[in-house]
């Protein structure tokens, strides 16, 4: 296994819902505790259902040099399985054999010392990574400047802004050379300039031949610095495929494909009350209830929903989006003023609004529809921001016998005139 950087088998970490850390008792708390402990195993047995796998059964190997993308929605176990690789924590079951000194960020400032100062801590870091302090001095000018902390180095990192603690931590990370980079979710804070800088060295670290596992909710980093990827769903290995293919999935996974969906009563937030949302719908010039449509038709949505008592203002409507999750338009039922006027105090009862987007608008592909309930700048009553897809095919569309694909997520049929002159 020369060539494997990381091998993970069957990969496991439990944990027990609510217990607290470990601190100093009293003795009355030690036997308090002991006694609610046997009366719950003496009761009913539910001891068992406060136990959580944040993991289970994952089993992938990752090749020297590989930059592997991790994806995966809040809470699927993407940061568990990393600080499994990272040793932060102990693995409930299974193994993992890591080929090489990993370097960690897994949360701003891991790994820092808060009394200690920039300076201190970088070389602290590069001990932890096994360095010389040679090896340590030869990059601390290129830390500093990739940090623009240069005026700070010595203060304490406490007395850091978050900004400039996440810079230095990144900077850290990436320049002390671990053969093993393991990055999650860095480009989560951070102004938009810094995001670039970080991008930039990722990928220059990938280009270096160095080991990246890389987790992120933004997908065009995940496409642009990742060939594969791995998807986590609910602690399980989803998928593992190359990366495009595994966006895809990731963006698509848990959609309805006929065209329709329907809120079950624990997908409703209780404090969307009093509107309730009933289903949403995708419907074809026939009225039928289809997964997919021709570019060249109108594509008709209908949101259901019910009022359990009058709402002021209210506006319900969707947002757009491509599966990469780019928003294409933005559209409300009470966006025309006269409208707003008429329904400007919607009534308890039950309702479907209904909207048309327009033929030879769409390109081919698949598309996102996230759903809003609001009254503006008052209160969000509902948002689902993956309803429901559908599909679009191009057959008829404009520029159809050129066999190449068109560029942008619409497609409009527009009016040319070739003029002479």
């Amino acid at each position: 296994m020369s060539d494997i950087a990381i091998h993970a088998e069957n990969l496991g970490k439990q944990y027990i819902i609510g217990q607290r850390p470990a601190a100093y008792t009293t003795l009355r708390e030690t036997l308090s505790t002991a006694f609610s402990s046997s009366v719950k195993k003496l009761g009913d047995g539910r001891g068992e259902n406060n136990k959580f796998w944040a993991l289970k059964d994952v089993s992938f190997d990752v090749q020297q040099g590989q930059v592997l993308g991790v994806i995966g929605r809040n809470g699927a176990g993407k940061s568990t399985l990393l600080k499994l690789l990272s040793r932060v924590t102990d693995p409930t079951e299974g193994r993992a054999v890591i080929n090489g000194r990993v370097g960690s960020l897994l949360e701003v400032g891991t790994g820092f010392h808060p009394e200690l100062t920039g300076r201190e801590n970088i070389s602290l870091n590069g001990a932890i990574l096994g360095m010389k302090h040679s090896e340590v001095e030869r990059k601390f000018d290129e830390i500093v400047s990739f940090a623009e902390v240069e005026q700070f180095i010595d203060t304490p990192v406490k007395r850091y802004s978050s900004g400039m603690y996440l810079r230095l931590a990144f900077a850290v990370a990436a320049h002390l050379e671990p053969e093993i980079l393991v990055v999650d979710e860095v480009l989560a804070v951070g102004d938009a300039e810094f995001q670039r800088k970080c991008l930039g060295k990722m990928s220059d670290v990938a280009h270096q031949g160095r080991t990246v596992l890389f987790v992120s909710h933004n997908m065009s980093a995940i496409l642009r610095l990742t060939d594969e990827t791995i998807v986590i769903e609910k602690g399980h290995l989803a998928m593992r495929a190359p990366t495009p293919q595994a966006v895809d999935y990731y963006l698509s996974a848990g959609f309805s494909q006929e065209g329709q969906r329907t809120w079950l009563p624990d997908e409703i937030p209780a404090d969307a009350a009093p509107f309730k949302p009933v289903s949403i719908r995708v419907r074809n010039p026939q009225g039928n209830v289809v997964d997919t449509l021709r570019s060249t038709e109108p594509v008709t949505i209908e949101i259901e929903y019910e009022l359990d008592a009058p709402i002021t203002g209210l506006r319900v409507g969707m947002y757009l989006l491509s599966m990469r999750g780019e928003y294409i338009l933005t559209s409300f039922d009470t966006d025309d003023p006269e409208q707003f006027d008429r329904k400007s105090i919607r009534k308890a009862g039950h309702y479907v609004s209904r909207c048309t987007l327009p033929a030879d608008m769409l390109n081919e592909g698949r598309f996102m529809i996230a759903v809003n309930a609001s009254t503006f700048r008052v209160k969000r009553y509902f948002q689902d921001e993956q309803a429901l897809t559908f599909n679009i095919d191009a057959a008829g569309a404009p520029g159809m016998h050129w066999p190449e694909p068109r560029l942008g997520p619409i497609r409009p049929r527009l009016t040319w005139n070739i003029e002479e002159v």
